[in-house]
């Protein structure tokens, strides 16, 4: 029989046995954000001998990443890293570490006694300014007469592939009498708008006017004493302007990346304040230069014989613009109206980049629709997209693709909206309404619509132009 005095040696066993076994288990210390801990970070400055205008920074406080802030309009990681400052000035330095115990950080106040010029006589300069011996500095305005003179893409893209402005095409909002001055001396910049900015609508309430659908040119007077400077980080050049000043077109940004720049033409690109997903595009000429206008080749007009099956005939390439698409796919349904073992699969994608996705076809010649102008094709739709958000719509559109950005501008189409679904179906686009129209050569497939963020699959097959 078992007395309470075995039982409470049993348990005194067990008790003893745990500690044990928690004591023999070796502690493991993971890193803790504690916030930053005063005094923890250091870093020394030194100024190289051979220029006082380029700093050797030294991180001094250990741990496993140094972040600096080197207040120039550049940042850098490591412990060790130089920065440059051309200008005399007091620059604040940032130095943020991190250990297992946290982070720290730690300012410095760095003083450049005077102005390196020799600093300030790259190519960037100077093609901005026309050199310090330039005492009035360098005139530069919108170069109205090119194609994409303003211009409108996704920020995680490279091009302005959403919008290009004609020539000439925004001379009813007085932005191509605007005319912005960089001057090297005392880095003054000067903004003359003769009263009126374009501003974008997104942005306009900034200058004042408020609801607006579309953009405005609104009166603004810029302020009378901005300055700019160019600050290189990343690999990229760019623009700053003080006093939120701008060029031209009103985003509500003043910093401008550098795409390109010569003595007498510049490439910008900046972001927009109110759209998170927009870049802007701007092109400049130097007041007084005349861009050469681009030679445009003539295609010859022909008759279109167009057919493509989506499996191993056909004799059009086609390109997907911002959708997955695929060639000779499996038949997702092989029943009559469509026996094909392969079709072709046109996925449109999800997000803003992709709301305007399509399949297009630039050709080598222009179409004489006077003698073939109807398309058909047979599309497939599965009744598992969302057609509450994704358009049960096809639409094959014309357009001329020498207009570049702006195609979409004087573009023919035909839409179809469906409501039959998980069946193929065959239809027939007709454009003998456009029968005298001669500047198309390039036909796009779109599904699904545009002008939305939403996803949806389909399939297309037997495409003919005849």
């Amino acid at each position: 029989m078992r007395t309470p005095y075995h039982s409470i040696k049993s348990w005194t066993c067990l008790l003893a046995g745990l500690i044990l076994m928690m004591a023999s288990c070796k502690r493991t210390d993971f890193p803790v954000d504690k916030g930053a801990v005063p005094g923890t970070a250091k870093f020394s400055a030194s100024p190289k001998a051979s220029n006082a205008n380029i700093i050797d920074f030294k991180n001094e406080s250990g741990g496993f990443k140094a972040i600096w802030d080197l207040g120039n309009g550049t940042s850098g990681e490591g412990n060790t890293i130089s920065a440059a400052y051309p200008e005399a000035g007091t620059y604040t330095v940032k130095l943020t570490v991190f250990t297992k115990e946290g982070f720290a950080s730690v300012t410095k106040q760095v003083v450049i006694a005077q102005t390196n010029t020799d600093m300030l006589r790259g190519p960037e300069y100077d093609a901005l300014t026309g050199t310090a011996t330039n005492v009035n500095g360098k005139t530069w305005v919108i170069e109205k007469g090119t194609v994409g003179h303003l211009g409108l893409g996704p920020i995680t893209g490279t091009t302005d592939e959403w919008f290009k402005a004609g020539p000439e095409e925004k001379k009813a909002f007085g932005i191509y009498d605007d005319e912005m001055t960089f001057n090297l001396n005392g880095w003054k910049y000067s903004y003359v708008n003769n009263g009126t900015t374009y501003a974008n609508k997104d942005n306009a309430k900034d200058l004042g006017v408020t609801g607006a659908t579309e953009d405005v040119m609104v009166n603004y007077t810029p302020p009378g004493n901005m300055t700019w400077k160019l600050v290189f980080s990343g690999g990229k050049k760019f623009i700053n302007i003080s006093d939120n000043g701008f060029i031209a077109y009103y985003t509500g940004a003043s910093q401008y990346e550098i795409l390109s720049i010569t003595a007498d033409q510049m490439y910008l690109r900046t972001t927009s304040k109110a759209v998170a997903d927009q870049a802007w595009y701007l092109r400049l000429s130097r007041k007084g230069f005349t861009p050469t206008p681009p030679v445009v080749v003539e295609k010859p007009l022909k008759a279109a014989s167009l057919s493509d099956d989506f499996d191993a005939a056909g004799n059009i390439t086609w390109l997907a613009e911002n959708i997955t698409y695929k060639k000779a796919y499996d038949n997702p349904a092989p029943l009559p109206v469509n026996t094909s073992a392969k079709v072709g699969f046109y996925a449109k994608k999800d997000g803003v980049d992709a709301q305007y996705g399509n399949l297009q076809a630039t050709l080598p010649y222009r179409l004489d629709l006077s003698t073939k102008n109807k398309v058909k094709m047979k599309v497939f739709l599965p009744s598992y997209n969302d057609f509450s958000k994704v358009n049960p719509k096809v639409v094959v559109k014309l357009q001329n693709s020498l207009l570049g950005g702006n195609a979409w501008t004087t573009q023919k189409e035909v839409a179809k909206v469906l409501n039959v679904f998980n069946s193929w179906i065959e239809l027939e686009f007709d454009f003998s309404a456009y029968a005298a129209d001669t500047v198309y050569d390039r036909i796009v497939v779109q599904l699904g619509g545009e002008g939305h963020p939403n996803p949806g699959i389909f399939y297309i097959d037997d495409f003919e132009f005849k």
